[in-house]
């Protein structure tokens, strides 16, 4: 009825105004805002889920921020807060991805600019300085303040209606100031961190990272309801601090691997999950993989590896993985670094994230005489002691985004095939050339990927393009294959 009275009567309300009574242009003014004349309709607050996401290439493994605090300053000039209590942030495995880190109640508004504190980061790359694997450039910067932070609003945001997404998004390449990889700490070397805000509306149904899905979620369960349906979980975190922690929900439609069902959930149990962000910020789980059942004294790391041979002769099942998120007591306060396993004993495993392994034209398999360095795994231990190597319990191939330019374009039944070229600095064609590795690749630089009709197309790439593909990566007898789950914009190499 508003639009029909709106499309009648605005013009000729417009007219008469000049010489209308105090009545008449009361009326005016409650048809514009009721009827969307000048714009949304603000009543109240909403609530905002801030979500952190990055866009990076290969170059580096690990870059995690500090950050102290996040606000907002309305086209009027107010100031609202999204984060006060610090969060460290782990960004390279958020390449192409989301990760919810809280949810804020806020006044609805139009936002014209944000601020973003940090107090340190600290990043790492695999520029090796000899043939010994255990050289691993790392540096820091420390002392970065609300001055080196800058967030770019492309458009204003305007917050309404009951729930909605902020992404907090770090440009790698933008953030980080460095001629080549260094030696270990050493420069020069600066972080000017670099974000883009943007809204994201959630779907009632979300399917990819722009609607709402949250995939490869990681972490330790903290607590669990008597039934198991709902449960709490401490997120990744780096740098010395606490990460999120996320209060997640199960029903009848979760997809449980590892365990059967809600119920054999456990305190100390470390998960990998899908979750799906509600409009109020809750989230519901889709899947949730158990690779370690058993809680006692268990730690874990995820990463890529950076080594897998025999270094040690007496240790030849021994790897090293990059600890861009490690929790558990044997990893408390660890932040980063290089944490090395003997996987002898372990149980290999493939992340269930992507469901289509058995339709791949080629055998998908993982396990230690195909895995090899640039892989991204999930390690557990139980062995609450710094002697080293860490026994390995259990390795699990997780999905990973790589950067690379498409060098062909073909298909096999339902897939269509992307052959990739990597960046010399990719970590599988820069790991390849180190001594001692126990597997090989007949050709480290190039990647071949699969995409099927279940491959999320935030891109469609062309040849001669650089795109990004978040998938999982196995080794074929000597060549890379991507089971691929989404495909993003590419970054410059």
């Amino acid at each position: 009825m508003c639009a029909s009275f709106c499309l009648l009567f605005n013009r000729p309300i417009a007219r008469l105004s000049r010489f209308a009574s105090p009545l008449v242009l009361s009326i005016t003014a409650l048809l514009a805002a009721g009827c969307g004349g000048n714009g949304p309709a603000f009543s109240g607050n909403t609530a905002v889920t801030l979500l952190a996401s990055s866009t990076a290439n290969d170059e580096l493994s690990v870059l995690s921020l500090y950050i102290t605090g996040i606000a907002l300053t309305s086209k009027a000039g107010k100031t609202v807060t999204l984060l006060a209590t610090p969060q460290a942030i782990e960004f390279i495995h958020l390449n192409g991805g989301v990760e919810p880190l809280l949810t804020v109640s806020i006044p609805q508004d139009v936002y014209t600019s944000a601020t973003v504190s940090a107090k340190y980061g600290t990043t790492e790359c695999e520029t090796f300085q000899s043939s010994d694997p255990t050289e691993v450039s790392s540096y820091g910067d420390i002392g970065t303040d609300a001055a080196a932070v800058t967030v770019n609003l492309p458009q204003p945001i305007t917050v309404t209606g009951t729930g909605m997404g902020l992404d907090l998004n770090l440009l790698v390449s933008q953030t980080t100031n460095y001629t080549s990889c260094p030696g270990i700490f050493t420069g020069p070397f600066s972080l000017t961190p670099t974000f883009d805000l943007t809204p994201v509306a959630f779907a009632s149904q979300p399917t990819n990272v722009t609607n709402g899905m949250a995939t490869g979620l990681r972490g330790l369960i903290e607590s669990v309801t008597a039934a198991g349906a709902s449960f709490s979980v401490a997120g990744d975190f780096g740098a010395g601090a606490s990460g999120p922690t996320w209060q997640v929900s199960s029903n009848a439609s979760t997809l449980f691997q590892g365990v059967s069902r809600a119920s054999q959930l456990a305190a100390g149990m470390p998960v990998e999950m899908d979750v799906a962000i509600q409009s109020d910020g809750t989230l519901a789980a889709t899947r949730i993989a158990v690779y370690d059942a058993n809680p006692a004294n268990v730690s874990f790391s995820t990463g890529q590896l950076i080594y897998f041979g025999s270094r040690l002769p007496a240790v030849p099942t021994q790897g090293l993985s990059m600890a861009e998120q490690s929790q558990g007591p044997d990893f408390a306060g660890l932040g980063g670094g290089a944490i090395p396993y003997n996987f002898a004993n372990a149980a290999f495993q493939i992340s269930g994230q992507l469901a289509n392994l058995s339709a791949l034209p080629f055998t998908a398999s993982f396990n230690a005489s195909n895995m090899v360095p640039g892989q991204n795994v999930f390690a557990t231990t139980h062995l609450v002691t710094q002697s080293l190597p860490y026994p390995g319990s259990t390795v699990t191939l997780l999905p990973q985004s790589i950067d690379g330019t498409v060098s062909a374009i073909s298909s096999s039944g339902s897939f269509t095939i992307y052959t990739v070229s990597l960046a010399p600095y990719n970590l599988f064609p820069a790991l390849a050339p180190l001594q001692g590795q126990v597997n090989s690749l007949s050709d480290p630089g190039s990647m071949v990927v699969y995409a099927d009709s279940n491959t999320q197309m935030l891109n469609k790439p062309a040849a001669g393009s650089v795109a990004r593909f978040y998938g999982l990566v196995f080794n074929d007898n000597g060549t890379l294959r991507m089971d691929c789950a989404q495909v993003s914009d590419g970054v410059p190499e």
